[in-house]
């Protein structure tokens, strides 16, 4: 390891732990001119408070042969962290130095649990040094986000420690990695869990690396417990990776989120009762909590048009949904606010520029969803506002960690809506793996006898791809199938839907869920509510909340503001992209189709008056359409909403003609939109499309293969609907184009399917119309 030179620049602090999620999202750069005097942070501070750190395991009193001396080993690992932090009074924080001589000095296996801040990167950083020292192998990270890998290579290379990365987004320097690890040329290896069952790794480099490990870091542990606001299934292969390692290779753990349920669960799979485990108080005293209770969407994000300036410095907007980020952003930005959004759609070029901005404070603010939120660090965040609550105290905690790690002062609100609740239940139930469709998959991986990739499942089992490739990895961690080169195989290993299991797992979220409507609401000290949700016995009032100290937070919501945010609620308008590529392997399914779609039987672009998660109206419209809802003609208001859609719709050619999708739960609904329509423009109403053999089959929410066959030649244009295409066509003297009108587009293959009936029976330009989009 390369240690910096007299004439050096003094290191920049890392600024931070890792946070959760590092090894997919995004790092964070020193922010401070290295001419002056850094900031205080998170694990450099000369002058620090005691965390109090408790170690529940008594350290093992007799150390391993060959054990440096304590007071030269205490000696050098002080060296390195001054040389860490670049200051020269810069001294370990309680419980810092116990972990790493645990290590380093008698190669335990320790979890570290603290708040953000505390400095667990300095930890792994320091022990990584000493243990090179001593001649011992890289050190392996394990961490889950991408970005937060980007922020640990770049502080270690300020303090000296040569880190590298494989990951999805290095591939063209993998060969030098691997080459730069064969000559020993590495510190620090980061990897994904992912990454741990990629086959080429697995075979390759993983044995040779488990093999010459010096210390084993496994970064936001937390997400190894499925009892954890942020499981990871990869996580748990790292039980795999933990019996391939000698059994003198020190292993560490960090995470500064989890309770007394998910640190035990996470020091069993660890190693038991021979870890030692270190937990801190978790109070930040920078932090100024606060909740504001506005009763619409259009307050609450009047209250941020009026009020975004006066909060501290620069920080981040928290939403729950990628269109209500998207939504804020676009109206603070149009009110004069320099924000961005970002989100799990936004690519990866954007946001390392977003990060940048916000951390050389070119922007007020980031409007973003969890995408953000662990892995981001800028320690001088001075504001985290959240339009709509986490579903859980635990990882409200996590993301307003962020805030306030080296300023005095740090203000958190939370803006919760009647929403919220809805968009909890819809991502619990999406993230819980089913049984039917568990053994779907391991049916179809037995009779192939052969690997079968994602796509190639998709066309054997009804499950849509982002469920399917979460069910896989359960299966995976669970010992019922393997990835392989060329996708996946079963091993034939018995498996058990874990039903109980599940059920529990599934009670402590509905547990934790209620929790965070009782934090909205409780008349205490907020931080010392979060504390106790986190099972930390140090917690007490802290005196700066709005409960302990009365609201610091301005309540107006000033006219203007109302008004400008109802305007952005009102607008209408959402593109309806269509299919371009039949899916692969539709043969199996008696679907004759492969490749590109085309020309001449596709649709255009689309328009729709809004998402279902939109603020505005995609709240009116999920009533609307909800299942239960009565069938009913349009209100006025929605055909209003219709028709603005129509008026700004950019066509290159008007519709000639309106055709209805015949539908099976709202039949007046889409009927009363299509009629109105045709009305309204003067448009002559051609019919339904007519369902064929009983019409689309199937329901909602699964894969692109199951979906298109489900509606594959149960689709008909009619004889009303040729001959008024055929009508047409003579009086223009070329194929008419159609407007085609839906009530909600979710897959887009029965529109897709729609388009090319129509097509074929004599339509020009298909024009797909409807009411929402489902996403």
């Amino acid at each position: 390891m390369t240690a910096h030179q007299p004439n050096d620049p003094p290191a920049a602090r890392s600024a931070g732990d890792p946070p959760p999620d590092w090894a997919l999202r995004e790092p964070p750069p020193d922010d401070w001119d290295p001419g002056e005097p850094p900031p205080p942070d998170d694990w450099d501070q000369a002058e620090v408070r005691p965390s109090k750190a408790r170690p529940s395991v008594p350290p093992t009193p007799t150390a391993p042969a060959g054990t440096p001396d304590p007071a030269r080993l205490r000696a050098e690992a002080d060296a390195h962290l001054r040389r860490l932090v670049g200051r020269d009074d810069a001294a370990f924080r309680e419980g810092q130095w116990e972990a790493i001589e645990a290590l380093v000095a008698r190669r335990r296996r320790a979890l570290v649990v603290q708040r953000t801040g505390w400095g667990k990167s300095a930890v792994y950083f320091v022990a990584t040094a000493l243990r090179r020292a001593q001649g011992a192998g890289p050190t392996l990270i394990v961490s889950p986000l991408l970005a937060l890998m980007r922020d640990q290579v770049a502080a270690a290379e300020r303090a000296g420690i040569r880190a590298v990365t494989i990951n999805s987004a290095n591939a063209d320097e993998w060969a030098d990695v691997v080459k730069a690890l064969g000559e020993d040329e590495v510190d620090v290896l980061l990897v994904s869990p992912e990454r741990l069952n990629n086959p080429r790794f697995r075979a390759e480099q993983l044995p040779e690396l488990a093999e010459r490990t010096g210390l084993l870091v496994v970064d936001e542990a937390h997400c190894v417990s499925d009892w954890g606001h942020d499981f990871r299934p990869d996580y748990r292969r790292i039980r795999d990776l933990l019996a391939r390692l000698p059994a003198d290779t020190p292993v560490l753990g960090t995470t500064a989120t989890a309770n007394a349920r998910v640190v035990a669960d996470v020091a069993e799979q660890l190693g038991g009762g021979e870890v030692l485990t270190l937990r801190g108080p978790l109070a930040r005293d920078s932090l100024r909590l606060g909740v504001l209770r506005l009763p619409t969407a259009q307050q609450r994000l009047a209250w941020l048009l009026a009020h975004l300036d006066e909060l501290p410095g620069s920080g981040i907007i928290y939403t729950l949904t990628v269109a209500a980020a998207d939504d804020i952003a676009a109206l603070l930005r149009e009110a004069g606010h320099a924000v961005l959004a970002y989100t799990g759609r936004t690519d990866d070029a954007e946001r390392r520029s977003a990060e940048e901005a916000l951390r050389s404070n070119e922007v007020k603010a980031l409007v973003a969803t969890s995408a953000l939120g662990m892995g981001f660090d800028k320690p001088d965040l001075g504001f985290i506002v959240h339009v709509g609550a986490p579903s859980s105290p635990i990882a409200y905690y996590q993301q307003i960690g962020r805030a306030g790690r080296a300023t005095e002062r740090a203000d958190v609100l939370l803006l919760p809506g009647v929403e919220d609740t809805d968009i909890w239940r819809y991502f619990a139930t999406a993230s819980m793996p089913r049984q039917d469709q568990a053994d779907a998959v391991l049916a179809a991986l037995a009779d192939a006898g052969k690997p079968l990739s994602t796509a190639a499942l998709e066309v054997v089992v009804d499950v849509r791809r982002t469920r399917l490739e979460l069910l896989l990895k359960v299966l995976d961690v669970e010992g019922a199938v393997r990835r392989v080169s060329g996708g996946w195989e079963a091993t034939g290993r018995p498996w058990v839907y874990d039903a109980e299991r599940y059920s529990r797992v599934a009670g402590v979220r509905d547990a934790e869920a209620r929790a965070m409507l009782d934090f909205e609401q409780h008349d205490g000290c907020r931080m010392a509510y979060l504390q106790r949700a986190l099972d930390d016995p140090s917690a007490a009032d802290c005196g700066r909340c709005d409960r302990c100290a009365g609201e610091w937070y301005p309540t107006d919501v000033p006219a203007p503001a109302q008004e400008a945010a109802a305007g952005r609620l009102a607008q209408v308008g959402v593109p309806i992209e269509p299919r371009a590529m039949w899916p692969s392997g539709m043969d199996r399914l008696g679907v004759p189709v492969r490749g590109r779609i085309a020309a001449a039987e596709r649709a255009e672009t689309g328009r729709a008056v809004a998402r279902l998660t939109d603020l505005g109206w995609g709240q009116r419209l999920r009533a609307l359409l909800a299942p239960g809802a009565e069938d009913a003609p349009a209100p006025e208001a929605v055909l209003s909403a219709c028709v603005d859609v129509l008026r700004t719709w950019a066509w290159d050619r008007r519709p000639a003609a309106v055709v209805a999708m015949s539908s099976r739960g709202r039949p007046r609904l889409v009927g009363s939109v299509a009629e109105g329509l045709a009305r309204i423009g003067r448009l002559p109403l051609l019919g339904a499309m007519e369902p064929v053999h009983g019409g689309p089959i199937g329901e909602p929410g699964g894969n692109s293969a199951f979906r298109l066959a489900g509606v594959w030649e149960r689709l008909d244009t009619g004889t009303e609907v040729r001959d008024g295409l055929a009508a047409l066509a003579r009086d223009l003297g070329e194929p008419p184009p159609v407007l085609l009108v839906d009530d909600l587009v979710d897959s887009r293959w029965t529109m897709t399917v729609a388009a090319r009936e129509l097509r074929h029976a004599g339509a020009g330009e298909v024009l797909p119309f409807a009411l929402a989009v489902a996403g």
